[in-house]
């Protein structure tokens, strides 16, 4: 039977589909980004379809790790998981010149220094842009650029040709997807269908072929990447390159692995020759700290599997006139900021509604684990005592409702990345009396233990 077109309405946000235009997607809230697409389809009959019958195996059976090619940037393989998986596809994001094109120009000088083979395919930038950022960066070496090879093109069809006949690829960096454009799928570059139509063909041939496939991906103004329910699900790695521009730090942060840790991150220094590695960060974030100022307190956060180090910063103005109170937050919720406040007035007595109330998490860090909770509590009512926190102590645990601190995990890494860095006393949650709590103390740390948090107003005042 012949394939008859059908019309539908697409959100070129999000990918969610309808069947007549709307001026606002209720999926994700955003204005005039629905536009009409036509697709060919056709009646499929199940019954009686002929089809090779699939084999399935047990869930037991032996298994090995997949092989993995360092790139040879060891924040970026960490991230990874260790490397490059064969034929694996990995999706990069975030903000424009936030530095993405600059990380993989420079993973692919490093992995062409080892003598594997890089084809680097743009659609944004010229093949001569691409060779004045390599000199621009410092990439001169000729051990560094002569496995690489540059193309400006955003014809699919072209460069699934020119893959085809390529031998030992190791790596493909296509910057960016969202400039792909492919003849047999509708629409301009950049829409939905074009997106995913261009990913799968250029998927399938990585898979073909077996070399690993890194995206380059636009991100909305919310900070995701555009048509995410069409590109994060069909590829195995999800990395956001994150940063405050105001903020010399790049934060590497995997949101989907599927050969590796989630929330794993890599630190990196933006300097006037590219991106620097940041071994300990820790150490870096904690660099301009004063001690013996209130308002001020050291958390111990985890991200992925590494622990970080970093200053939780509080400042509590006079409020003038009749106006609401101001909640500003920076590196933190701000829902979160004021349910904790909630509970520090409710259960503590203290009072904060008639002063304007400023959070930062110093070095541009976005934290989101709960553990923080501590730390701000620490900050918020040192900042309202006037009285300084202890210069050698650092803070983590997790505070509800009731106003009980509840135990955080990987307590141990928290202490022995702070005991590392030369603090000597450690607030965490009051350990329970029974089951496996045991903890790996390094020796001349000190613990505060806290089972609420009036336990720690009583420490500032």
């Amino acid at each position: 039977m012949a394939k008859k077109p059908v019309k539908m309405f697409v959100c070129q946000s999000c990918g969610a589909i309808y069947h007549k235009w709307a001026g606002r997607c209720e999926a994700c809230g955003e204005w005039n980004t629905i536009s009409e697409e036509t697709r060919e389809t056709s009646p499929i009959s199940v019954l009686g379809h002929a089809g090779r019958m699939i084999q399935f195996t047990g869930l037991d059976g032996e298994i090995s790790p997949p092989d993995r090619q360092s790139i040879g940037v060891s924040e970026f393989d960490r991230v990874l998981g260790g490397g490059l998986v064969q034929s694996s596809v990995t999706l990069v994001g975030g903000d424009p010149g936030i530095g993405k094109s600059t990380l993989l120009l420079q993973a692919a000088c490093a992995l062409s220094r080892q003598g594997q083979s890089v084809l680097y395919i743009s659609g944004e930038e010229s093949v001569n842009q691409i060779r004045m950022r390599a000199n621009r960066l410092g990439l001169e070496d000729a051990e560094q650029r002569k496995n690489i090879q540059l193309a400006a093109c955003i014809n699919v069809a072209d460069i699934l040709s020119t893959l085809e006949k390529e031998k030992n690829i190791s790596l493909v960096i296509i910057d960016s997807i969202q400039t792909m454009w492919l003849d047999t799928a509708n629409g301009a570059p950049g829409t939905v269908s074009q997106v995913r139509a261009a990913a799968f063909e250029l998927i399938r041939m990585a898979k073909q072929k077996e070399f690993a496939l890194i995206f380059v991906g636009h991100v909305t103004k919310e900070g995701s990447i555009a048509g995410p329910r069409v590109l994060e699900h069909m590829v195995d790695a999800v990395l956001y390159f994150e940063g405050d521009r105001g903020h010399q730090f790049r934060i590497l942060r995997a949101a989907k692995n599927r050969f590796g840790a989630t929330d794993e991150i890599g630190v990196f220094s933006m300097t006037g020759q590219g991106l620097v590695e940041v071994a300990n960060p820790s150490a870096l974030f904690l660099a301009e700290r004063h001690g013996h100022i209130a308002g001020s307190a050291v958390f111990a956060g985890l991200e992925g599997t590494r622990p970080v180090l970093l200053e939780v910063q509080a400042l509590l103005a006079p409020k003038f006139g009749d106006s609401a109170p101001r909640r500003t937050v920076i590196g933190w919720d701000n829902a979160r900021l004021n349910m904790l406040l909630a509970i520090l007035e409710t259960r503590c007595s203290l009072r904060f509604n008639g002063v304007d109330v400023y959070l930062n998490m110093a070095g541009g860090l976005r934290i989101t684990e709960p553990a923080a909770d501590l730390a701000v509590a620490a900050a918020l009512v040192s900042a309202l005592t006037h009285h300084s926190a202890s210069p050698g102590s650092v803070y983590f645990g997790e505070i509800g409702l009731s106003g009980e601190i509840r135990q955080v995990p990987q307590a141990d890494l928290r202490m022995k990345e702070a005991f590392k860095l030369g603090f000597d006393e450690v607030v965490l949650p009051k350990r329970i009396a029974h089951g496996n709590n045991k903890l790996s103390v390094p020796n001349g740390l000190q613990l505060i233990e806290l089972g609420h948090i009036s336990d720690l107003v009583s420490q500032f005042t």
